[in-house]
């Protein structure tokens, strides 16, 4: 979802830049990076390492980075080029559509507001997972949801613990980097944006 369906990296750094400041942390756009695609508990634990002793709990921490987020969110949010394209073309061709994303339940519903009613056959989100990203879990996950196997599936992702999730669940993954690089590699296309793609594109990939 964040980099990949909705250009929402950018609210989360504005983000991190502004509180962990506000909290006495040294924090960078470079720092922000690192993190692209983490899941959010791993990221609370990094961003607690930074912020000096007792100023603030991990769970305060949390609930403050992720309301002012879920805030933001639902005022505005922007599609990356081509991407609700390609997914209101998949859905008219009845294809299975499942959105795995490190963020939240309620992140996730806030940008499902901007969105048709029901663009997802399942939504796997990170709090709804033991392992999160680079771990395969929550691909595989979303794959037995859709009764499909993982190695039939095309896996769209911007950061390289996404990649290395669907690489792992055995998917091909379609990389679209935004702020990473993310290099090729056996099962795996890297494109500049998703406006050329079709789902006659991305089933070409499986054959």
């Amino acid at each position: 979802m964040d980099g990949t369906l909705v250009d929402s990296e950018k609210v989360w750094a504005e983000v991190q830049l502004e509180l962990l400041a506000e909290l006495g942390a040294t924090w960078t756009i470079e720092d922000c990076m690192s993190l692209i695609g983490s899941d959010l508990r791993d990221a609370v634990q990094v961003w607690m390492a930074r912020i000096p002793a007792g100023v603030i709990t991990a769970e305060e921490l949390a609930d403050r980075m992720f309301s002012e987020v879920i805030e933001a969110l639902r005022k505005d949010v922007t599609f990356q080029p081509g991407a609700l394209e390609l997914l209101q073309a998949l859905r008219k061709e009845d294809v299975p559509c499942a959105l795995v994303s490190a963020s939240y339940r309620q992140m996730i519903d806030a940008v499902l507001l901007h969105l048709p009613p029901d663009p997802f056959d399942v939504i796997v989100a990170g709090d709804e997972v033991t392992l999160g990203k680079p771990n395969p879990e929550p691909y595989l996950t979303a794959a037995a949801k859709l009764g499909v196997d993982p190695a039939n599936c095309v896996v769209i992702e911007d950061s390289m613990t996404g990649t290395q999730a669907g690489t792992a669940a055995g998917a091909y993954v379609v990389a679209v980097p935004q702020w990473i690089t993310i290099p090729e590699a056996s099962r795996r296309l890297v494109v500049k944006s998703l406006e050329p793609l079709t789902p006659e594109s991305l089933r070409a990939l499986l054959h």
